[in-house]
């Protein structure tokens, strides 16, 4: 099927080309999206006759993802989810959620700009593509943690095996410190007991006197 794109499309075209498609492409995609019109001559015809309308307002939408982009690009967003100790997430982090991560810390993202391979299915540092126009495109990274804390952890450089791993070191010294103190409080037990014996002996000694 041929249509004729009304704007640039990744590895297909820039705005004014007509390319062949496949027609389910065509249909539930580019057509219902505004991207493409069927390449009939009408259709033809009539974007030739928008065409400098469409490059100006292609220019001016341009321009401000540019400008939004210079201030999204490399920013961190933390998203908090439940987890297990291994770092899998009950469920998964979606476009949805980078979206509203982003929104909420005040940058425009609609969840069909972001750009995930597959849903997110772990703690950490997580990198993602934002299309913020058919020409522009940042990244942006999601901070996957179950606290804030953990956050701040993950976003210094400890990855969730590191964290885990360190806990447990933690865990097995306070275990060490405990034995050592109840091995230290036996020992002066031990200490006085024996104290005690010769002064007990000198006391019966007297008596026996």
């Amino acid at each position: 099927m041929q249509v004729i794109l009304l704007e640039r499309v990744a590895k297909l075209g820039q705005m004014g080309d007509v390319v062949d498609v496949k027609p389910g492409y065509a249909r539930n995609f580019l057509l219902p999206q505004g991207k493409a019109l069927s390449a009939s001559e009408s259709n033809i015809a009539s974007f030739e006759a928008q065409k400098a309308q469409l490059e100006a307002r292609n220019l001016e939408t341009k321009k401000e993802a540019e400008a939004l982009a210079e201030k999204l690009d490399d920013q961190q967003f933390i998203v908090i989810r439940s987890a297990s100790d291994a770092g899998a997430l009950y469920g998964s982090v979606t476009p949805r959620d980078a979206a509203d991560a982003a929104t909420e810390a005040g940058f425009t993202v609609d969840k069909k700009q972001i750009a995930l391979i597959a849903p997110i299915k772990e703690l950490g540092l997580h990198t993602v593509a934002v299309h913020l126009h058919p020409e522009v495109e940042v990244s942006i990274k999601l901070n996957v943690a179950r606290s804030e804390e953990e956050a701040e952890l993950q976003a210094s450089g400890k990855s969730i095996q590191e964290l885990a791993a360190e806990e447990e070191a933690a865990a097995e010294f306070e275990i060490a410190e405990l034995f050592d103190d109840i091995g230290s409080a036996a020992s002066e037990d031990d200490e006085l007991v024996a104290d005690a014996a010769p002064a007990e002996e000198a006391a019966e000694d007297e008596t026996q006197a």
